[in-house]
């Protein structure tokens, strides 16, 4: 067993404790690769930011468990190269069994996530308390779930939104042991958030969302105060990706996420981890899409990872400066 203490790194406890008094929200970034994990560092370092460098199950399996393991505790020591250091951690995103989670725990991970959210309740309060007592014996955080997103994230899917229910969010807590709890108000897995049909347009024909449900939030803050609160399905889906992506041979149609400004103000309130994955994907594909249709003779890896690697670092610097609030916080 590999402890994330000889890693360097941390875990989520006192993280998500400044973050709920300092009104702000820590970035968790997800990552598959070298470049994207370049990227989320040097961007976090640069605007002295906290933050989670978040693992799928899929990514697990894309990049290798060792491999990410050392990727991880290259992070920690790329940090303080860059001069500045600043408290990672490695976080399972949607871990699906307590065999996941404690082999990830067991490898090195400091906060696993344990999603029992599409079991009926009893099953999903037995697996995270069963994951909760591993993972406290080793000084590990457990996020849980209650709700269900809809969309689509690597192995994660889900045609239809189930709201968290604030009456079952004391219970859930109180029995389980969690950290924090993922909660379902609206937000959804992916690049495609919403149908055209759950959406109106504005006057130049742009499709505007439906609100997410604050009132469900506010409710959940006043059952459980003081309480950490996550949100996945976080990525606003910037429309300039989206173009430069159509523009350069892609087909992303009626694609839209949360504009910025809600979790802005989700940021301010008990939620102090928020999730985004497809923004990243976005701003990548975007770039590597640039330098094939400019340069169609260009074959070096190099050439176009490392643009895609410098707009994702942008993207990321933007987030934790004028999004989530956690820039200066580390």
């Amino acid at each position: 067993m590999v402890s994330y203490k000889e890693l360097g790194l941390v875990n989520s406890k006192e993280l998500f404790k400044k973050a709920i008094e300092g009104g702000y929200a820590i970035p968790a970034f997800n990552f598959n690769n070298l470049e994207q994990l370049q990227a989320i560092v040097s961007a976090c370092v640069e605007t002295k930011s906290p933050v989670i460098m978040q693992v799928s199950s899929g990514a697990r399996k894309y990049a290798n468990q060792t491999l990410l393991r050392y990727m991880a505790q290259g992070a920690v020591e790329y940090a303080k190269e860059l001069g500045y250091e600043i408290p990672i951690v490695l976080h399972l995103d949607h871990g699906d069994s307590f065999e996941l989670c404690k082999s990830c725990i067991d490898s090195g991970f400091s906060s696993v996530m344990i999603d029992g959210s599409h079991l009926p309740y009893e099953e999903n309060v037995a697996l995270t308390k069963k994951v909760v007592e591993y993972a406290h014996a080793h000084d590990v955080t457990v996020e849980g779930e209650l709700g269900v997103l809809a969309g689509v994230e690597d192995d994660v899917q889900a045609e239809h939104h189930t709201y968290t229910e604030p009456d079952e969010v004391v219970d859930f807590v109180t029995r389980t042991g969690v950290d924090s709890l993922a909660i379902s108000i609206g937000t959804s897995h992916g690049a495609y958030k919403f149908t055209p049909e759950q959406c109106t347009r504005d006057e130049n024909g742009v499709l505007v969302p439906p609100t997410i449900r604050f009132d469900i939030l506010e409710e959940i803050e006043k059952r459980i105060p003081g309480f950490p609160i996550v949100l996945h399905g976080s990525s606003s889906v910037p429309q300039q990706y989206v173009e430069t992506i159509n523009k350069y041979g892609g087909k992303l149609k009626d694609s839209i996420g949360i504009p910025e400004e809600w979790l802005r103000r989700a940021a301010s309130s008990a939620v102090c981890k928020i999730n985004i994955d497809s923004d990243g994907r976005l701003a990548m594909t975007a770039a590597v899409r640039e330098v094939f249709a400019k340069d169609p003779a260009e074959f070096d890896p190099r050439k176009y990872l490392g643009p895609a690697r410098e707009e994702l670092k942008k993207l990321y610097m933007h987030k934790t400066i004028n999004v989530l609030g956690s820039a200066g916080k580390a």
